[in-house]
């Protein structure tokens, strides 16, 4: 399979979970809006869920996999899964006490990390969304939902040893479609919640439940794909070996630097949950940011490590140049265009996908707000998937540690500087200028030591790709407002469906033109798949 295809199948999968997610957000936001149900929920599995980003997409997609990758190609396949038990041991034992002492202590973790701005709440009769739940009662239910979706750390964390492994294999699908099990148990749980008239605390409690169900089923997926594969891992008392020891020296700055989208948003919701209602919007904000992100970004940071480390491993240093330089150049081709229409319209995609029930037009606003904000840093985060893999693959993680670091630091500084100024729309305008100071840093890096040389090919579509995009957004500006009857407040769900459809269609029909007619895509090779895709159905 050609490396476009392999992205292809896991930004697939990828959006097929996207696309439920953004079906169980819709549900999520009808029935809790931005209230203090919503608030705890999203403090509460914003936790375990960044540290499933760090691990899926950071610790073990950038050093388990190469460390993996040599012992299956220098000893076989006998001593990959010698090393893979070594590492599924400890895990199950460290991630079975971490998950012990977290539910005894959480009151503490809520009060300092999770939710610090719950601790200094005073009530406010005043204030909307406090009317519903005092600030004691908003603490308490924090509190209870992460010890019930606390224990989804662990299994996602050995989910992304296993996926690890799968992905090592060459098999991609069953580790990219495994979270669709999430927002599929969540739909349930929100539906039955509103067929028996549950009331949002108790929906909270089932929503919280229903994520540790979906944990489990998303390991029990994987496992069996990998059993499928002809490999399995036992369990076996910890030992401190040498294969261990250098996972852990490649996994904490891996999982930093692979997870900086989701620090930077952890950090961003720690922040706002000194104003009640910012930390849903900038949840919900999150979702249609997150659909190019996760069909592009998480594809190439799948793909292309394992694909890269192959390469450097077998000498062939050109093909890793070239490699990379594609990635950059598929990248940017998808995402420069996704940020600009989100940059544009992102009112009438608000309002589409949220506006009903306890969402009302101001918090469509609110949102919208934000979703423009994080949509000019799309293109960053997904660079810094690209970027990464040319470090890891030859096991170098200092340099990006340090440079994530200075960016997770700005981050923080921003966000604290901007925040008791612009409120949530500062914590998102910090998280986009982070994300670009991060990417800056790491290209710099790779092409200062001579790790990354730009091809021509790649400038000179870059730059047709930036330009095509402009001309697609200027275009997107003159059709919103003639169809601003049919997406502004006020207009109807089948004439917000209508307009969305035409404003996308014409968009990708302008962009894909403009690419095709300028040179910003390859011709040649668009062709060439299209010749290919007419023989196999003449065949």
């Amino acid at each position: 399979m050609s490396l476009a295809g392999k992205f292809a199948t896991v930004g697939g999968a990828t959006l097929f979970s996207r696309i439920f997610g953004f079906g169980r957000e819709m549900m999520m936001a009808s029935a809790l809006g931005i209230g203090p149900v919503a608030d705890a929920f999203n403090l509460a599995f914003r936790f375990p869920n960044l540290f499933r980003r760090l691990f899926a997409e950071g610790a073990f997609n950038s050093a388990f996999i190469p460390l993996f990758a040599r012992a299956l190609e220098e000893d076989g396949e006998a001593a990959a899964r010698d090393f893979a038990t070594e590492i599924f041991s400890t895990l199950f034992v460290v991630l079975g006490t971490l998950t012990v002492l977290a539910m005894i202590f959480m009151p503490v973790l809520v009060e300092t990390i999770i939710a610090p701005g719950l601790s200094t709440c005073i009530d406010d009769p005043a204030v909307p969304l406090q009317q519903t739940l005092s600030c004691e009662a908003r603490y308490a239910i924090t509190i209870a939902y992460s010890r019930i979706m606390f224990p989804y750390l662990a299994c996602m964390s050995m989910l992304a040893m296993v996926s690890g492994i799968l992905n090592a294999f060459r098999r991609f699908f069953a580790a990219a479609v495994a979270p669709s099990i999430l927002n599929f148990v969540l739909i349930g749980v929100l539906a039955w919640g509103w067929y028996g008239g549950a009331t949002q605390r108790e929906l909270g409690f089932l929503m919280s439940w229903g994520v540790l169900v979906a944990g489990i089923g998303q390991l029990l997926m994987v496992t069996v794909a990998m059993r499928i594969a002809g490999f399995g891992v036992s369990l076996r008392r910890p030992r401190w070996t040498k294969g261990l020891r250098r996972l852990l020296v490649l996994a904490g700055p891996a999982a930093l630097i692979g997870g900086i989208t989701q620090i930077n948003l952890f950090v961003g919701q720690a922040i706002a949950s000194y104003k009640p209602g910012a930390v849903s919007i900038l949840q919900y904000a999150d979702r249609p940011y997150q659909l190019p992100l996760g069909m592009v970004g998480v594809a190439i940071g799948v793909v292309l490590l394992p694909e890269l480390a192959r390469s450097l491993k077998a000498g062939r240093l050109e093909e890793a140049q070239h490699t990379q330089n594609r990635s950059l150049e598929f990248a940017l081709f998808l995402t420069v265009p996704a940020a600009v229409a989100l940059f544009v319209i992102p009112d009438p995609i608000i309002r589409l996908i949220y506006e009903r029930g306890r969402f009302d037009a101001s918090t469509t606003h609110a949102v919208a707000a934000v979703l423009g904000l994080y949509a000019l840093g799309l293109p960053a985060f997904v660079l810094i998937k690209v970027f990464s893999p040319g470090y890891f693959a030859r096991e170098d993680t200092k340099t990006p540690m340090m440079v994530t670091g200075a960016s997770a630091l700005a981050n923080i500084g921003l966000s604290l500087a901007l925040f008791f100024v612009l409120a949530e729309q500062g914590i998102a305008l910090a998280t986009t200028l982070a994300g670009w100071l991060n990417a800056a840093l790491l290209f710099a890096g790779l092409h200062k030591k001579g790790l990354w040389e730009i091809d021509r090919a790649l400038v000179k579509r870059a730059g047709l790709v930036v330009l095509s995009s402009l001309l697609m957004g200027g275009v997107l500006v003159f059709l919103q407002r003639e169809l601003a009857g049919w997406t502004g407040p006020g207009s109807t769900v089948p004439h917000q469906i209508l307009a969305i459809l035409a404003l996308v269609a014409t968009a990708m029909a302008v962009y894909f033109a403009l690419c095709f007619a300028t040179g910003a895509v390859d011709r040649t090779m668009v062709l060439r798949l299209a010749k290919a895709k007419r023989g196999r159905r003449a065949a």
